[in-house]
Formats: C-alpha cells, structure tokens, sequence
C-alpha cells in the first residue's frame, strides 16, 4: 500500500509530530511506501520533495493572513505528489494553518480516499484546545466558532481571534468534516466527544496512540527526582505542579520542554524561592528516555481536556509509574494505585499528596512502573496499533 502522510511539520514540534514520524516509520517496517507532504523547515526530518512553502506561523505578517486560509501552493505541490506517487491513500494529522483545507479538491479529484488522525478538537474549537481564559470551555463546539472572537481566545488578541474563527468557518466549507472518510480518535474521550457535538458513530474510530519497541527497557532502579515532560504552558498544569512543588521537600522536580509560560514560571519559581525545582529545556531522543529512566516517576497534571498522553506511555515503557490530572483521555492509560495515580486536576493539595507519596514510597513505584510497562505492551504496542491503522485504511479503501 502506498500511503500519503500530510502534517504541518516534518520535525518533532510537539507530541502530534513524534507520532506523525512514528506511525510512518511504523508503516514502511511493514512493506508499505510513504510519501509525505509538510511545510518547508530546515529541521524536517523527513522527505521534503513536495514542501509546501509557508510562513512564521507564530509571527505572521498581513501579507501571510491569505494563506492561512487557503495554500495555492499546497495544491500545486499535491498535485505533482500524486501524479508521480499515486497513492492508495491520503492520512491527514495537523494540516490547518500552513497546508490548509485547499487540498482537499485535489484529493478528491483524484478519487484518494481520506482518513484523519484527531490529535486535537480543532473541529470544535478554533483554537483546538477547548480551553478559555484557562478553563475548559465548550461554546464554540455548541454555539458557533464566533465565540472564540468574541472571547479573544487566541492569545488574547481580538485581530488573532477573529481570523483564527473565520478560518474554522472556512475550513469546515472546504471540507475539514465532509471531505475526511474517516477519522481516527486517539481516546475515547475525543471520540465521544466528537459523536456528542455531532459526528455519526461510524465515522469515527478510536485507535489509541503507541509506543514504539525500541523504548521499552526494563528497569529496577529507584528514581532520583520527579519528572515534568511537556508543553511548559499553564493549561498543562505546570502552575500547579510548581505550586504543589512548595509542599514538597528533599526531591528534586525536572521540568522538561518549552513553552509561551516558560519564562512566568521561572519567575513564579525564584519568587517563591523554590530550590528543587528546575528547568532543563527541550529535551528528545535518547537524552529524553534517560532523563524519563532516571524519574521516580512522571508527572502530567493537565487542566485541559488532554486528547491522549502519549508521554505516559514513554514513561510505562521504561518501568516508571506517572502522576496524572482526570482529564481528557489520560483515564484511560493510568489506572489509580495500580500504575500510577491520579488527581482532581487544578488541585495542589492532592497533587502534592500523590508527589510526596511517590518520593517516600520508591520502591514500590518501581513496582508500579513494571505494571504500567506490562500494560503498555498489551494495549499500546506497535503491532496492535499497525493492525489497527490498516483496519482503518482498509475500509475507506474497500478493501
């Protein structure tokens, strides 16, 4: 089979990419050919014949606002890919904003049947995170994309709000819901959530994300210090986890990534006068999985509706329990004392609890851990998720 994988960015941005560069690793171990469309970006780690030339997403200029709407490029180069790749069919992840909706006429042109992965609630939300003002917030999903606008939701700027409402109306016009045969939910969380704000039940499937084999180690040994790996923003709860850190003493917390609160909350940190909590950066690849090995344990406090978890799983493939908030699809990883525990998200007392419990009990969060890896390799392997994925391909092909 020849699959097209389509996403804005052809380097790890964020967790939607690393699975974007896994699934289609995943894909050709087993016989199949990938061809991928991306935005240009000097980090692309992947074939960048067919780039689409974009712009700075995060600092657009007037000249930019067109194309974020519609890429006359983005078809050009589509079409050139399909006429010398031919593909059997076309997977979409993340493709609004750069690659935009205007390749969806060229795909169905060419007759290529059309699946999407749902890292995100973009589909109901302009913004994709459903959160407002740090709240999770459902207006749009219910009431119309305007409410974004109308609320300032992007960045608190009325300018970035509107075009961000105006491109989600768009999109939806251009195809965004019709044009996709079927989607893939990472949780069943997204997937209910999708088939409450209207999508019909068998347009839908859960194929939950995967941990690829070469990340699996055992391991025995007691962790050192507390591990933050995300997003350094305060919808992933990392205000809470410093705050809940102040209740936490003789262990270290590593907070790993970067993000537009990175620098509030070093600040909030040294205001505080907090000592054993630092902040390493952006972090991948084998320094990541040794920084995760050397963990007592994860933690993921999110206070937004978190699609999956997909470092959960990195962190149960190397023996190590998590923390997390009960928020989106992260129940559906982390089973309360048996491979980790969880917490009423936003609440820094039980997160200080559960912080505390994992430093003074290390011994048996390695326990713990050993039974998140034992899970990870049931439910969340990479054969399961292939079987999966073709399942899925299969049936818009006709297989």
């Amino acid at each position: 089979m020849n699959v097209l994988q389509i996403n804005i960015y052809g380097f790890v941005r964020g967790g939607s990419d690393r699975y974007f560069i896994d699934v289609s690793e995943l894909l050709i171990r087993n016989g199949h050919k990938v061809s991928y469309l991306t935005s240009a970006n000097e980090k692309n780690v992947v074939d960048s014949a067919y780039a689409v030339n974009g712009f700075e997403i995060d600092s657009p200029s007037l000249a930019d606002i067109p194309k974020f709407f519609y890429s006359v490029d983005a078809r050009r180069k589509l079409r050139k890919l399909i006429e010398r790749e031919r593909p059997d069919v076309a997977h979409l992840h993340i493709y609004y904003g750069q690659i935009t909706p205007s390749i969806f006429s060229i795909l169905k042109e060419y007759d290529i049947p059309v699946v999407q992965t749902l890292h995100e609630y973009k589909l109901l939300c302009p913004v994709s995170s459903m959160v407002r003002n740090g709240r999770s917030c459902e207006l749009c999903s219910k009431g119309g994309f305007w409410h974004a606008a109308w609320h300032r939701c992007n960045r608190r700027s009325l300018l970035r709000s509107t075009i961000t409402a105006l491109e989600s109306y768009s999109s939806n016009l251009l195809g965004a819901k019709y044009a996709v045969d079927h989607f893939m939910a990472v949780s069943d969380f997204v997937r209910d959530k999708m088939i409450e704000h209207g999508m019909p039940k068998t347009k839908i499937t859960t194929v939950h994300n995967f941990v690829r084999d070469d990340v699996f180690a055992d391991n025995d040994n007691e962790g050192r210090y507390l591990l933050y790996v995300g997003r350094v923003e305060k919808i992933k709860g990392v205000g809470t986890l410093i705050r809940a850190m102040a209740l936490v003493t003789e262990v270290d917390l590593y907070v790993v990534g970067t993000g537009e609160a990175k620098e509030e909350l070093e600040q909030e940190v040294a205001r505080i006068g907090l000592t054993n909590v630092k902040f390493l950066g952006f972090k991948s690849g084998q320094e990541l999985r040794d920084l995760i090995g050397g963990a007592i344990c994860i933690i993921t406090p999110s206070e937004w509706f978190e699609t999956f978890g997909l470092v959960l799983l990195e962190s149960f493939a190397q023996s190590r329990p998590v923390i997390a908030s009960r928020m989106g699809g992260m129940t559906e990883i982390v089973t309360d004392g048996v491979d980790g525990l969880l917490f009423d998200a936003g609440n820094v007392d039980q997160l200080s609890d559960a912080l505390n419990w994992m430093a003074s009990h290390r011994q048996q969060a390695v326990e713990m851990g050993k039974e998140g890896q034992n899970k990870a390799r049931l439910h969340f392997s990479a054969s399961k998720h292939y079987a999966e994925v073709m399942r899925v391909y299969q049936k818009v092909i006709g297989v």
